[in-house]
């Protein structure tokens, strides 16, 4: 991704989802409603470099550059506490822990020893608990060799990074430090060449791409579900605690991409169905292995009436997984959201604004019988250095997004930097 200029559409967005107010209240039959306000409006959250990424690329963000003295220091016991989990109840979840304090870690960190060498000494000196780690990146590239015979024939793990992923997750479980896998899913420009059958096409025939010229996989048809499901399994059986699908969406600029792409879709499913479907699939096939389920949403979706184009509610997704992480980022959000005039000059004002209407949400899904997941947010650990204007985002900038979602009463947190630094003490 480039640094260049953002255009901002839809400034009108917080006046439009936030009319609700209780917007918690109307999670239901209004996602089945289409919105009068267009998708890519509603979808203006996201006005980075990149519109539709799921996180910043590491040629996006400028690195921290020292430590922010009036930052409060997060000190570690001479221990490290021990987890205690708690399963969901009525559910066949495995126990995990409520407490989860983490970090992004890139199969290229992972592969290096001096790099992560240091992430794990971080680790070790704080209050973190457990790392991130690709499995599956943003390219549709496996961070370790496999033994699947899908993934080997379309040579997903050629440039494999990490030589021994279970012998590092055996090193850091030694460490007590809890490890997810995150597994990019429907967004797999490698898999879209190689089976281009598996991909969206236009009415015309040819092969659907995105803004940046990248083709996607279609979350409808069986055998894109079925090749991310084995390649979950296969990073359990690795020693992983839990595995974090992200990309599990449609590609956004809904509206538009739904008036040149030709859909199959036989079993006539809305795109929320699709996803849910395929989460709830992937969520037997984990629990049998006694694998937890982790599903990265858009910040928005804590308030959003509808799927914004992009497969993606509170409804359908919290009820399925075992632990939801909207990705919070001040930066990610339209000016005027939630009445900021720059959100991200105020990160804890939209942490606290998002993770209450999370909140919200799931306590009308208990209400109403169901187990929603445990939340736990993708705090902003980048500085966004594209926006005008914009802040350093060190360690002062990270304690006031942690204690926004505390306030929000959310315990537990996700830090997410591309190039895996951290200004954390």
């Amino acid at each position: 991704m480039t640094g260049r200029a953002l255009t901002v559409r839809g400034m009108a967005l917080a006046a439009a989802l936030l009319l609700a107010g209780g917007c918690a209240a109307g999670d239901g039959s209004e996602d089945r409603r289409k919105e009068r306000q267009p998708a890519d409006q509603r979808m203006s959250e996201f006005v980075q470099a990149d519109p539709g990424a799921e996180h910043p690329s590491k040629t996006e963000t400028s690195k921290p550059n020292g430590r922010a003295d009036e930052s409060a220091p997060v000190r570690r016991s001479a221990e490290r506490d021990a987890f205690e989990p708690r399963g969901r109840a009525g559910s066949d979840a495995p126990a995990i822990p409520d407490d989860i304090r983490g970090i992004y870690v890139s199969g290229w960190i992972a592969g290096s020893k001096e790099p992560m060498e240091r992430l794990i000494r971080l680790v070790d000196e704080t209050d973190l608990n457990a790392m991130v780690i690709d499995v599956k990146n943003d390219y549709g590239q496996l961070t370790y060799r496999s033994s699947l015979p899908e993934v080997r024939a379309v040579g997903a793990d050629r440039g494999a990074q990490v030589r021994d992923m279970a012998g590092l997750l055996r090193r850091l479980k030694a460490k007590r430090i809890y490890t997810i896998g995150r597994v990019v899913v429907f967004k797999d420009p490698l898999l879209a060449r190689a089976k281009p059958e598996w991909a969206f096409h236009t009415a015309s025939g040819a092969l659907w791409r995105d803004r940046k010229g990248q083709p996607w996989v279609e979350p409808y048809r069986p055998e894109v579900r079925a090749y991310n499901i084995a390649i979950a399994k296969e990073a359990a059986a690795l020693g992983f605690d839990e595995i974090q699908f992200d990309y599990v969406r449609f590609p956004d600029n809904g509206e538009a991409m739904d008036r040149v792409v030709r859909y199959r879709n036989p079993e006539g499913w809305t795109k929320r169905e699709a996803i849910g479907r395929f989460i709830r699939d992937a969520r037997s096939a984990l629990h049998a292995t006694g694998t937890a389920l982790s599903a990265d949403v858009f910040g928005l979706v804590t308030t959003a009436r509808d799927d914004m184009g992009i497969g993606q509610t509170w409804r359908e997704i919290a009820p399925a997984v075992d632990v939801i992480s909207p990705m919070v980022y001040p930066s990610h959000y339209a000016g005027g959201t939630y009445g900021i005039r720059h959100p991200d000059l105020a990160p804890s004002a939209v942490v606290r604004h998002a993770l209450d209407d999370a909140g919200k949400r799931n306590r009308v899904l208990s209400a109403e019988g169901a187990s929603p997941a445990k939340i736990r947010p993708w705090l902003q650990a980048f500085t966004a250095a594209w926006l005008r204007p914009h802040q350093p985002y060190r360690a002062r900038q990270i304690r006031e997004q942690i204690r926004a979602a505390e306030e929000a009463g959310v315990k537990q947190f996700l830090l997410w930097n591309p190039s895996c630094t951290y200004d954390y003490r």
